[in-house]
């Protein structure tokens, strides 16, 4: 059986054997232990929680004096001339562990397995049996009377059961499975499923396996394994109960097949045991925050009142501010209780907890009305503070109301219609909308009047009209995540397409053309970079916007992915001064560029005292310490890796804070010194997107795309129609970057690989009827490809169906998301059909946000429709575009593709 490959959080194991075994009314579980570690902060202005947890320490609560009691008090009972209430949705990621156990029942032949975990979901046991009698990993339903209630059955091998609450204290969610040894099944198999996410949690990528006979071979998989009989080398390597005992010998195990036979009719004797495996998942937490302003009626200074159910210690950080530019000031005295002043420049002021007590806390500040707003952030701990969609909080000390936001900010005017519902006005949804339409018609209209031609450069007027780009992404982004796409089954897009808490996207202006600008080979000549310079007008003609050139550093392989010193730009592609020469020609020609940089690991130049290459040399000189722990090749000293290990080099600790700041150095020192404009992330499966969001905050890239490379689904060997899970942990990556670089769509090209491939087209459309990749889900942060250097050239290991790459180019260069194309292809005998597919992109305006209507997606014929600018279809099947009520004329034709434009 093949399920979905998703990489678990499973690192190690604690394994407990009788006589040991704890009791089932015992405390498993501390919640004390799990580790709340605070990693993106996300202010929406809607949304839902997951759940909330109580702080783990408050400090004593800090008592407002008297006199602040009675201006409380007036200030409670006066006119507020301005209120806000802010939606806060905090992203933790939360340790917690999977636990299993096996207890004799009260029959001593029926025993129990019980599976279960402490952190908060919709968790989903996706199980089933393996047969004495079956060969390989196959899996098989589980006789009914093995199916706890709830089981559903999936096709004919599986069985999934809801988790449902634990009856003990500490436990969140478990499920208990009667078992009762017959000889007929060898092992219980699983993996763990959260349906609010999306995520399978699986045994080091691979399913879980309970053993119910004690001579099955170990494929690495096995959970209470036995260490002392040396049958089995353990789960995660240091796990050892199984638990099953035979009367016949050892040797006996090892005989003949008659022998084998003999020995499974014997008599079983199971062993209990219990065992825990580390699980991490990002939990959403919502809390909120009220503002109110009113004017004092006794001293006609502004009062503001703050109040928030945020868990533990909140410090305002806060000053005054004069007028619409907001410059910091700190105001004159009186302060609140608990105020200190931060370097001259704002103040600090810890919220008091309420009398009665509770998790709450709140604040009261006294200003004076010569100040025209009040600005400041939330501080939470030392790495964790709370902004509005990336500026400062802004609220008005006027009677003009309103949250103020920076121009261009996506700041959208929900919390006013949320407030005219509070007191009976009713919003026409038309006004409402029209309103909006026009503010943003009048400033396109601004920009293009003659007057503000005079008064604007191009680059201001473009830089205009990119902000309102990115406003539009953010508007559709929260539009998106009020709506139910998908159903529950599945991971809604609301999950995915949070609203950013920066609006820098790296997504450009969205309707760039990427050229991959070398294959597998291109090291091999010395002089790319020249060749390549010669090469750029012809690139730019064709119409595209973007090169991504290869990894520019020096590299123990040639083609530059095993980087060794990173500020040493001499490698096989040229040397420094020719790559800058080569950046600043694409630029003359209006080409942005993208440098190839490999952050998840490097190579060291020296050698520990144990022989280990763990050292680097050069400008970066790290010790073992950037290298992370849990890779047994390089012994680091680091902390455990925050993804999967390369095994080939050693894995560099992101979590490290000289780490981060020497890449984020290296990565300005590129942009400064070379010119790139952004980045082609290589191998991001290796660490935490959240270090991927630090890394391009600090560089800002005009465009930046990560390389997160997974299987897809395949059951015996047949790809799944439904690719959502996959798809899921591509748009999980990109969420986790906080959508600052978007992702080649690798759903997408493995989608048309089986489409093309076997002349199954309607696998080009969702259960929902949209394209079925990263492109049907999160277009602007979608990269489409059909190939590059590692799929195709001359390493091939997932090459495109031959013969059909125009129809891949056809559908990608005709579709939303960022098409990239390969190096190979565009200077091919295809070379003419791809600039002309550019060209009739370009011409139609179609972007990586344009919106696709399905037409057909049958067995041997995908069409669409795009943007109602241009229809296009692929495969051997016959269509034409309807006449009504455009009128569409032939573009391009080829081999099994046709596009059209509405005329």
């Amino acid at each position: 059986m093949s399920t979905v490959t998703t990489e678990p959080l499973l690192r190690y194991s604690r394994t407990q054997r009788h006589p040991r075994l704890r009791p089932r009314n015992s405390r498993l579980l501390n919640p004390a232990s799990l580790n709340f570690r605070s990693k993106t902060v996300e202010l929406l202005s809607n949304g839902a929680s997951f759940c909330n947890f109580k702080p783990r320490h408050r400090v004593q609560p800090v008592r407002a004096s008297s006199a602040d009691a009675a201006v409380l008090d007036t200030f409670q009972s006066a006119d507020v001339f301005f209120k806000e209430t802010f939606s806060l949705i905090r992203t933790q990621r939360v340790e917690g562990k999977i636990f299993i156990r096996l207890d004799q029942g009260n029959d001593e032949a029926a025993w129990e397995l019980t599976i279960g975990c402490n952190i908060p979901g919709k968790w989903i046991l996706h199980w089933g049996v393996s047969l004495i009698e079956d060969n390989g990993s196959e899996w098989d339903q589980p006789p009914k009377s093995m199916r706890p209630p709830g089981s559903i059955p999936i096709k004919d091998y599986a069985i999934e059961t809801p988790l449902k609450e634990s009856s003990e204290q500490d436990i969140f969610y478990e499920v208990k499975i009667n078992v009762i040894p017959n000889g007929e099944i060898a092992g219980i198999n699983f993996v763990l499923k959260d349906e609010e996410t999306g995520a399978w949690y699986q045994h080091r990528g691979r399913d879980f396996k309970v053993p119910l006979v004690d001579y099955l071979q170990d494929d690495g998989n096995m959970i209470g394994a036995k260490r002392d009989l040396g049958l089995w080398k353990g789960a995660l390597g240091s796990l050892s109960n199984i638990i099953l005992k035979k009367e016949s010998s050892a040797s006996k195990l090892q005989g003949s097949s008659s022998e084998l036979e003999d020995t499974k009719q014997e008599k079983i004797f199971l062993e209990g045991f219990y065992e825990e495996q580390p699980i991490t998942k990002e939990i959403s937490f919502e809390n909120s925050m009220t503002v109110s302003v009113q004017k004092s009626p006794e001293t006609a200074k502004n009062l503001l009142y703050m109040e928030t159910d945020l868990p533990g210690d909140v410090i305002v950080h806060w000053g005054v501010c004069r007028d619409d530019a907001k410059y910091w000031e700190i105001p004159k005295a009186p302060y609140p209780p608990e105020t200190t002043v931060f370097k001259n420049k704002a103040l600090r002021t810890l919220l008091q907890v309420p009398k009665e007590g509770g998790n709450g806390c709140s604040g009261l500040f006294t200003l004076d009305e010569e100040h025209e707003g009040f600005l400041f952030v939330l501080k939470l701990n030392e790495s964790t503070w709370l902004k509005w969609l990336g500026n400062d909080f802004h609220i008005p000390l006027s009677g003009s109301g309103g949250l103020h936001s920076q121009p261009g900010q996506g700041q959208f005017d929900v919390l006013k219609a949320e407030r005219a519902t509070d007191t009976n006005e009713e919003i026409s949804p038309v006004a409402y909308t029209e309103g909006i339409i026009n503010e943003i018609r009048n400033l396109v209209s601004d920009i293009s009047s003659e007057k503000s031609r005079k008064t604007k450069t191009k680059e201001a007027q473009e830089s205009i009209l990119q902000e309102i780009e990115k406003l539009a992404a953010e508007a559709y982004s929260i539009f998106r995540s009020s709506i139910p796409t998908f159903s529950e089954e599945t991971i809604s897009e609301s999950k995915v397409q949070k609203p950013s808490v920066r609006i820098c996207s790296g997504t450009g202006s969205g309707f760039e053309i990427l050229c991959q600008g070398f294959n597998w080979e291109s090291h091999r000549s010395g002089r790319w970079y020249m060749d390549l310079k010669q090469k750029a007008t012809e690139i730019s003609s064709m119409g595209f916007t973007v090169i991504w050139l290869p990894p520019p550093t020096e590299s123990v392989s040639p083609e530059g992915y095993m980087p060794k010193d990173l500020y040493n730009l001499n490698s096989r592609y040229g040397s420094i001064d020719e790559l800058k020469d080569l950046v600043k020609t694409l630029h003359e020609v209006g080409i942005k560029v993208l440098g190839d940089v490999v952050l998840n690991h490097r190579c060291a130049t020296y050698q520990n005292p144990n022989g280990v290459w763990n050292i680097f040399g050069g400008r970066l000189n790290w010790d073992d310490r950037a290298v992370v722990a849990d890779d047994p090749h390089f012994q680091g000293r680091g902390n455990k890796s925050s993804g999967d290990n390369f095994h080939a080099a050693p894995n560099i600790d992101h979590s490290q804070d000289f780490v981060r700041e020497d890449i984020k150095e290296w990565l300005y020192w590129l942009r400064e010194e070379i010119g790139y404009d952004g980045w082609r992330l290589d191998f991001v499966r290796g660490f935490w997107g959240g270090y991927v969001k630090d890394y391009m905050d600090s560089s800002e890239p005009y465009f930046a795309v990560g390389e997160y490379w997974d299987s897809l689904s395949y059951t015996y060997g047949e790809m799944d129609h439904n690719q959502d899970a996959h798809r899921q942990r591509i748009v999980d990556w990109i969420n986790a970057a906080n959508g600052t670089a978007g992702a080649f769509d690798v759903t997408t090209k493995g989608i048309l690989h089986s489409a093309l491939e076997r002349c199954e087209y309607w696998r080009l459309s969702d259960e929902k009827g949209k394209p079925p990749g990263v492109v049907g889900w999160w277009p602007s942060r979608a990269v489409t490809f059909i190939e590059n250097h590692d799929t195709g050239s001359t390493q091939g290991h997932w090459r495109f169906p031959r013969g059909k790459e125009m129809q891949g180019y056809a559908y990608i260069l005709t579709h939303p998301g960022t098409p990239a194309l390969f190096y190979d292809h565009i200077f091919s005998h295809y070379q003419s059909e791809i600039a002309a597919l550019i060209s009739v992109r370009n011409r139609n305006n179609v972007h990586c946000r344009s919106t696709v209507k399905i037409i057909k997606a049958e067995r041997d014929v995908y069409a669409a429709i795009i943007d109602e600018k241009v229809a296009m279809k692929i495969g051997p099947g016959h269509f034409e575009p309807p006449s009504a009520p455009e009128r569409w004329s032939l573009a391009i034709e080829g081999q099994d593709y046709k596009v059209w434009e509405a005329s």
